[in-house]
This record gives structure tokens, C-alpha cells and sequence, in this order.
């Protein structure tokens, strides 16, 4: 039998209902998802019985780059729709789609996101024709109002969308594969129907791509040697699946779409209505009976108005507007655009999106998988004292309190919510010899877990995952001598200073590149103070800011022999980089691999071939005669 290609917006209701009627109707042999086909295997992992929305958290990790991205999922995803569809009806499930480490998703965080940009201009034309403001408000309009012969309306609008834009390399390598997999359902599947559900805009190369070529099935791709990367489900919310709070994220006002997938457009304009008003009230903003039923009277004017069946979300948005905000407006509705909520948005604006976002935070079955990380913390934190609530103080002098705060620094590190530190050294010069946290072990939302299945992409264990961390924030600091100063202290907090195989590559990167002389020694004297004293955190004699030193003494006199004098006054600054060398050359240079020999050299050629005023000031204190 022939292949039935569904093409859909991701999160639509409409689409969802299209997908969910199409399998009851054919009872297909195979039900092929776009999704990560490396994640094809793990299907009834991802079907054990979990609270939407969740998402498949797909990460890599290579000597030149870590990317991470999710596959988000709601009820009311096609997507879902069609796997949980598809297991009921007794198919064969699979993902189709390359997996979220290839670079054909190098730029792409959410699987699931709009791809509006290849299509703008198709889009505002369509937008022009059916006066409306956006894509949203256009895809509302013509498909998720009036469900009568939808199936039609979206081969229309994806085949045009298609028509007009240019396909990339990267969709033209996701379409190749995924065609594969077509092909080789179909021949397996005999005189079985087979359904295909992808994004809209793949379809029709999809149904050209499937009709020739091979039948075999597809090899799933695997991380090149020496890379890491992998998938684990996690919670996601409808914070994150919001448009109007997150980046990339597809259909805006998740809340209104569960409820309209529900309980239909009437009802779910109803209800959210009474929910916009229960959120201003609470918030004591006055609303009385009266401005609940000007903004049922609005929507529905508003609603007939624009032609609809049933009121749809800007009709419902518009009216609760009229009907609450009596002030000028200073910005255009959020809903009018897409992107973030401004900031100095109306409160009442504020209440009306965040009323229509939601709040549902999905929850796994407590069978599901978790990586490594998740456990090691679940341990670490156990053994240690850490996992309850409240206030905590730790004495940094003793070995158990240094090794609770480094837990908790790793914790930090990895941004997993749940401790957050009141007070304690801020740098490593600092006296305080204890800390202070605030412990919220509860989770009910699922935020901690979530992020640490997450932080799991950067290693097994706290030490590794913080360890990780802090060698990506290196990197990205590149020649910032402040920003590296950072990400050292926070190493010796987090007890990952003898670990100079992770960071000291790119340091001296970062050193080598820098060419502002104050700022490489302010940083010289911050470590070389940690490396000569800190015994409380364990940074005395470390290998890793050992390195720093070293690379911060070659670069200062490099620098140094390059300045010009000049009439202006005395750079301090200046000279305090080049007192920290000096105190580099007379502490460390036995332990250290510092010529002193060659310091010697430039404190006699800079004066005398530049005269130059910062040499003249004798910052270095030594001369050729009393070597020190």
C-alpha cells in the first residue's frame, strides 16, 4: 500500500488530531516520526508511562566543540501523538531523522523549533493577504479554529511554503536520510499502509526523495572517534516550550494549546479568561464582575467579527485587553510579533501571557534511566549531609568542610538549582575561612533533576561534569584576563586545580593571546598568591596555576620589552604587573620553570634602547649587579 506523508507544525492541536485520526483510520505497519534515530531503540523507554511535556536531551561533546539540544514533547506534539497512536494500533515505531549531534544541527538547540527564516517571505506575503500580524496568528486563522478538511489546507500551505524557499544543506541531508527510511518501511511493510509524520516543510521532498532508490534500512550514525555524545529523557516545562519565554521554541501559549486539544476552542477560551482574572486578583489588581463579562463580550464580538467558528488565542487576547487595560500602551502586544516578553510590558499584559503559557512541568516514570551524574550527585550529596533543607555552615580548616563545599561548588558550577551560598571568601586572598548556604532539597517541580540529567553530558561524576564546565568556560574567555582569573577561582572551589590536563591548554591559549599588560598581572598576582598560601582550598603548589604563572611571567616581559616611553605619566597599572613578575621571579622561579636569566635581559634592554618611563621606575627591584 502507499506511503501516507503527514506534514506538521510542531505543537499543533490541530496537526496532532490530524495524526491521531489518520493511524486509527489505517492501523499502519510502521509509524515513522522525524525524531533522533539514535534514539530509535529507546522507544519504550520514551513510552513507559510519562507526564508531558518531556523532552529527549541529545548531547556531544569533541575536543573542539560541545553542543546540546532537545526533542521537546507534549500532549498535544504530532509527534507524541503519533508514537503513542502508533503503539496502540500495534506498529512499529521509529525515528527517522539524523541525530542531534550531526552538524546538519549544528546551529539548532530545539529539534522541534520554526523554521520560519526559510520561508519569511512566503509567510508576510500570506500574513499581507489575510491581514493578520504574524505566523502565529496566521496558523490559528487557517487550521486550528475550523478542524473541516485541515489535511487539505496543510498540503496546500506546506506545498507553497516549500515552492519558494531554499532547501539547505543541512535540510537536504536530514531529507536524504529520512527518505531512506521510508523506502525501506515500505518495503518491509508489504501490502501494510505506512504513515510518515515530519515537519511540513520536508514533505513534499520527502514524497519525491521516497519513490526511488534503495530499500535497505539505514545505518544510525555514531559519534566520530575520540567524541562523546548520547540522549537521556528529561522533565520539560511549558516555560521552556513557550515562544514568548525561549528561544527557538515553535508555538507560543503551550497552556492555551493544551486546553484548546482538550477540551476544544470554546471552552479553552473560557477557562483561561476566569484564570486571567483569578491571576490579576491575586496579584490585587481590581477586576470586577462587570470587566469579566465586557471581556467575554469582546471575544466573542471580536471573534465574529474575524470570521471564526470559535474564539481563537488573539481573539481571546485582544478582548481581554480591551476589556482590562485602561492605560496607553508604551510597546506593541507580545502577541502582535514573536520573540521574548519586553521588559515594562502592562502588568495586565504580563498576567494574560503568563496566564496562557502555563505552568505544567512534566514528571518521568520513576523507571526511567538517568546518566551517571544523576546518581554520583544523589550519592555524593547523601554521603556528605547535603540532601535536606536548610541553613548550612562550613568550616573551610577541616577536611569534611572543605569537602561538602566543593560538592556544593560543583553544584553551582553545573547551575543545579537547590543551594545557594550567602557568604564566604570571594577571593583567593580572602581571610574568611568558612561558608555559608541556604539547602532546598525538595524538587517538586522537577528543576533539579532536570538539570543535572542535563549537566550529565559533561561527565560522569561532579568532579568530572565541574571539572568540564569550567575548561568550556576557559575556552570561551578566551583572552579576557578577568574572566580566566573567574574560572581559576572557581576551579580552586571546586577542587579541580590539580587537574591541569582539563584547563591548561586553554590558558595558555588565552595568556598567549592577550596583550593587555594590567590585566595579565592582575591575574598573575591573584594566583600566584593561591598558588604560594591557599592550603585552606588546596591551590598551595598546584600544578594547574603553576602553569598560569609561567605562561602569565612570558607574556608580561614580551609585552614589557615592547612599550614605548613617552611624556604621559606612570601607567600603575602597568607597574603593579610588573611588580607581580618581579614577586613570580623571586618566590617561584626554583619550583617553576622561570628564567630569571631572561627577566635580567629585559629589565637591561628596555631602558636602555626605549627609555622608557615604566622601566625607569625600577618596578622590577633588581638589577644585573644584585641578582636576587
Amino acid at each position: 500500500m502507499a506511503v501516507t506523508f503527514i506534514g506538521v507544525r510542531h505543537h499543533s492541536p490541530a496537526c496532532a488530531r490530524l495524526v491521531r485520526d489518520t493511524i486509527r483510520a489505517l492501523r499502519p505497519a510502521y509509524v515513522l516520526v522525524e525524531g533522533p534515530a539514535d534514539f530509535g531503540t529507546r522507544m519504550d523507554e520514551l513510552l513507559l508511562g510519562h507526564t508531558p511535556p518531556i523532552a529527549i536531551f541529545s548531547y556531544y561533546r569533541d575536543a573542539e566543540r560541545v553542543h546540546a539540544s532537545w526533542s521537546p514533547f507534549c500532549e498535544y506534539s504530532p509527534e507524541w501523538v503519533a508514537l503513542n497512536e502508533g503503539r496502540a494500533a500495534g506498529a512499529e515505531l521509529r525515528f527517522i531523522d539524523l541525530p542531534a549531534w550531526h552538524p546538519a544541527f549544528a546551529d539548532r538547540s530545539n529539534r522541534y523549533a520554526d523554521a520560519e527564516r526559510r520561508y519569511a517571505d512566503v509567510t508576510e506575503r500570506l500574513c499581507r493577504e489575510f491581514a493578520v500580524d504574524n505566523t502565529d496568528i496566521l496558523w490559528d486563522h487557517l487550521f486550528e479554529i475550523d478542524p473541516g478538511g485541515v489535511g487539505e489546507r496543510l498540503d496546500a500551505y506546506f506545498a507553497l511554503l516549500r515552492g519558494e524557499a531554499e532547501a539547505g544543506e543541512d535540510d537536504t541531508a536530514r531529507e536524504s536520510y529520512m527518505a531512506e527510511w521510508v523506502r525501506a518501511a515500505e518495503a518491509a511493510a508489504g501490502d501494510r499502509p505506512v504513515v510518515v509524520v515530519t515537519g511540513g516543510f520536508h514533505k513534499p521532498a520527502l514524497e519525491t526523495l521516497a519513490a526511488t532508490g534503495g530499500t535497505d534500512w539505514p545505518d544510525v550514525p555514531r559519534p566520530p572517534e575520540g567524541a562523546a555524545g548520547g540522549g537521556f529523557l528529561v522533565p520539560y516545562s511549558f516555560r521552556r516550550l513557550d515562544a514568548f519565554t525561549g528561544y527557538q521554541s515553535g508555538m507560543p501559549s503551550p497552556e492555551y494549546y493544551q486546553r484548546l486539544w482538550e477540551d476544544g476552542p470554546d471552552a479553552a477560551a473560557g477557562a483561561l479568561i476566569e484564570t486571567v482574572v483569578a491571576r490579576l486578583r491575586k496579584r490585587r489588581q481590581v477586576v470586577s464582575t462587570a470587566d469579566l463579562i465586557a471581556a467575554r463580550t469582546l471575544t466573542e464580538g471580536l471573534t465574529r467579527l474575524r470570521g471564526h467558528r470559535a474564539p481563537a488565542r488573539t481573539d481571546l487576547l485582544d478582548g481581554l485587553v480591551s476589556a482590562l487595560v485602561n492605560d496607553d500602551l508604551d510597546q506593541r502586544l507580545p502577541w502582535t510579533s514573536r520573540g521574548t516578553l519586553a521588559p515594562g510590558a502592562h502588568p495586565a499584559v504580563v498576567e494574560m501571557v503568563a496566564a496562557l503559557s502555563g505552568t505544567r512541568v512534566g514528571r518521568l516514570h520513576r523507571d526511567t534511566p538517568a546518566p551517571p551524574l544523576v546518581h554520583d550527585a544523589d550519592a555524593e550529596l547523601e554521603r556528605l549531609g547535603l540532601d535536606r533543607d536548610g541553613p548550612v555552615v562550613l568550616k573551610l580548616t577541616t577536611p569534611r568542610g572543605l569537602e561538602r563545599s566543593r560538592a556544593l561548588h560543583r553544584l553551582r558550577v553545573l547551575r543545579i538549582p537547590g543551594a545557594v551560598r550567602e557568604s564566604g571568601p570571594a577571593t583567593g586572598a580572602d581571610p574568611v575561612l568558612e561558608e555559608r548556604w541556604v539547602l532546598d532539597a525538595a524538587d517538586p517541580a522537577g528543576l533539579r533533576r532536570s538539570a543535572l540529567i542535563e549537566a550529565g553530558a559533561h561527565g560522569p561524576t561532579l568532579a568530572d561534569a565541574a571539572a568540564a564546565v569550567l575548561d568550556e568556560r576557559m575556552n570561551d574567555a578566551g583572552t579576557d584576563m578577568r574572566g580566566l582569573a573567574d574560572v581559576l577561582f572557581d576551579a580552586a572551589l571546586c577542587g579541580c586545580a590539580d587537574r591541569p590536563d582539563r584547563i591548561a591548554g586553554a590558558i595558555a591559549a588565552g595568556i598567549a593571546g592577550s596583550s593587555d599588560i594590567a590585566a595579565l598581572g592582575a591575574a598573575l598576582d591573584a594566583v600566584l598568591g593561591l598558588w604560594r598560601h591557599d592550603r585552606v582550598l588546596g591551590t598551595a603548589r598546584s600544578a594547574l596555576f603553576g602553569t598560569v604563572i609561567e605562561e602569565c611571567v612570558t607574556r608580561i616581559l614580551w609585552l614589557v620589552e615592547g612599550v614605548r616611553g613617552g611624556p604621559a605619566p606612570a601607567d600603575l597599572d602597568r607597574l603593579h604587573a610588573v611588580a607581580a613578575t618581579r614577586d613570580a621571579l623571586l618566590h617561584a622561579a626554583g619550583m617553576l620553570h622561570l628564567d630569571r636569566d631572561a627577566a635580567l635581559g629585559v629589565a637591561r634592554r628596555v631602558p636602555a634602547l626605549h627609555h622608557n618611563r615604566l622601566s625607569r621606575r625600577r618596578g622590577y627591584g633588581q638589577t644585573p649587579a644584585t641578582p636576587q
